[in-house]
């Protein structure tokens, strides 16, 4: 195999659980608890019920089941549907830095995983940390956005190297698990561009189900492409541009998992601080009052979420959660954002419309150069009577700067699983996560997460 490819085969199965910081299991544990009230958000979607029917109609040995429903279903389509619910709120965590996107997507697969092969508590969190790293080692080295490229080659990559931990296998199986993951699912970024369909918030889950197909195919023997990275016509020729792996977690090295970046609002990741100060200003002014509204940002933010002819004419659900003009008329008009601010009849109502036809967003080029170290917003608000308002934020609460409580965590499950489990259900569910390393496998676990 190339030297990128040994690096990660060597770190996956180099890495022991007892090399996880005190930190990076608290963390590991944080973004378990929060992708599992994510996915209990998403449960009554369309895109996760559609999800679950095709997988239902799957069988696999050993089987992994469906959140929710309890069904057994193979280990790849229960890794697929189950990410779907995780990932359909648009309320999991972040990871930002050259590249971006969203690492708890593969939580749903390790899950699978480790359900199907009875591992251990212990084991789940080292592979969802293995999967974080080799995620993070990937996205701060290369710019998938800017290249066109969809955050789903990162998570496809991630989620071969954690399930290869639970699988167990070699250096070499790894190696080949990890080029079959890379080399098959080169993802484009039209998922996420102009007017968004249901596949935004699918897209990573078919990346998460092809990273546990490549893995078993490696433990049965199927070798990769040998020069996955570094050969002719391999990822460095034709997609990212040469790049070297940096230091990954252990020893010295803060994990990956430690500095992603829980979501407060439901929304995408750079409209975070942008509705704080949107917040804050509706205590300073009416709706009513409000001529313009200027805002300057990062690059990544204006172009993601504030540039397009369609983020001013939202017409689903999911360009809704990625146009900072909606989200900004919701934050000054409702005073808060939730999963229940997307309806139809709500993404449609004149008031929103008239009011981000006064929204106007762009490119402030002094806070790109310091994104991603800053993630810098400002907001300025002409009154009609002329009086000019003015607040600015870097990082939002949930940052790994700014990061959110266990008990902001628990609150965020708690919103997400009412009407959908009982108190005592959700309180069991919440401790067995919380108390996941103390478990011998993930039957007990998971058997919380059907909802009846």
């Amino acid at each position: 195999m190339d030297k990128t490819t040994q690096t990660l085969a060597n770190y996956v199965t180099g890495l022991t659980y007892d090399q996880l910081s005190a930190s990076a299991i608290q963390e590991t544990k944080r973004r378990l608890v929060d992708a599992i009230a994510c996915a209990i958000g998403g449960y009554t979607s369309e895109p996760a019920r559609i999800a679950r029917n095709v997988a239902a109609s799957i069988s696999g040995t050993p089987p992994a089941r469906l959140f929710g429903t309890g069904k057994p279903t193979s280990m790849e389509m229960a890794a697929f549907a189950n990410a779907v619910m995780v990932r359909y709120l648009d309320f999991n965590d972040t990871y930002i830095s050259k590249g971006s996107g969203h690492p708890s997507d593969m939580t749903a697969a390790i899950l699978a995983v480790a359900e199907a092969q009875r591992c251990s508590g212990k084991d789940t969190l080292l592979a969802i940390a293995i999967a974080y790293e080799v995620y993070a080692a990937m996205a701060d080295q290369i710019p998938l956005r800017d290249l066109g490229w969809d955050q789903g080659v990162f998570a496809v990559l991630g989620t071969a190297a954690g399930v290869s931990k639970l699988l167990k296998l070699t250096t070499a199986q790894t190696g080949d698990a990890l080029a079959i993951a890379i080399t098959a699912n080169i993802a484009t970024r039209q998922t996420r561009s102009g007017e968004l369909a249901m596949w935004k918030g699918v897209a990573t889950a078919a990346a998460v189900r092809s990273g546990v197909n490549a893995a078993l195919l490696a433990q049965a023997g199927m070798t990769g492409p040998t020069a996955a990275f570094e050969g002719k016509d391999g990822v460095w020729d034709k997609v990212t541009g040469k790049f070297q792996l940096g230091a990954m977690g252990g020893g010295t090295v803060q994990f990956g998992i430690e500095r992603t970046n829980l979501k407060f609002f439901p929304s995408e990741y750079h409209s975070q601080a942008p509705l704080w100060i949107a917040l804050e200003l509706r205590k300073k002014v009416a709706v009513a009052d409000i001529d313009s509204v200027n805002v300057q940002t990062y690059f990544t933010a204006w172009s993601e979420i504030g540039s397009e002819p369609a983020k001013w004419a939202p017409k689903t659900r999911e360009t809704a959660d990625h146009s900072l003009p909606y989200l900004l008329a919701l934050g000054f008009t409702d005073g808060r954002i939730t999963v229940d601010s997307f309806s139809e009849q709500r993404i449609n109502d004149p008031a929103l419309r008239q009011l981000m036809n006064r929204i106007k967003i762009v490119e402030n080029k002094d806070f790109t150069r310091q994104f991603p170290h800053k993630l810098i917003t400002e907001i300025e608000i002409i009154t009609r009577d002329g009086k000019r308002l003015v607040e600015s934020a870097q990082y939002s609460k949930g940052h790994a700067k700014n990061p959110m409580t266990d008990a902001d965590v628990e609150a965020k499950f708690g919103i997400l699983s009412e009407g959908l489990m009982s108190n005592a259900q959700r309180d069991a569910l919440l401790k067995a996560l919380w108390n996941i390393d103390q478990a011998a496998d993930l039957t007990g676990v998971l058997d919380l997460l059907i909802m009846k």
